[in-house]
């Protein structure tokens, strides 16, 4: 997994507002939505065992161990636009997104 300059520096931001120390966030995958599968993004107090971790610019992101094999070469960004703004996963793996964007299927 890679992510862009402009997801560390979110990322970034996020944790700083946050209020309390983390270790990073945690990237993972859960059953939801019409295609199967949607991307989890939460904060991480501690690294969990199992968890891949990716360190950049100062921010770590943890993989959980059940979302490796769908993320495997997957780039995490993040963009702004007029109307919406967030993150935003690039997965090679992906054979199909439901209509509306919030799940997918390997």
């Amino acid at each position: 997994m890679t992510v862009t300059p402009a997801a560390v520096e979110r990322v970034r931001e996020l944790l700083s507002k946050r209020g309390k120390p983390s270790v990073g966030i945690r990237i993972g995958v859960r059953s939801k939505g019409c295609s199967g599968l949607s991307y989890t993004i939460e904060y991480a107090d501690e690294r969990g065992p199992g968890d891949e971790a990716l360190e950049q610019d100062g921010v770590t992101v943890l993989i959980d161990p059940k979302a490796s094999l769908f993320i495997f070469g997957t780039e995490m960004d993040y963009v702004e636009e007029k109307l919406q703004s967030g993150f935003v996963f690039r997965n090679p793996n992906e054979k199909g997104r439901c209509g509306c964007g919030e799940s997918f299927h390997v």
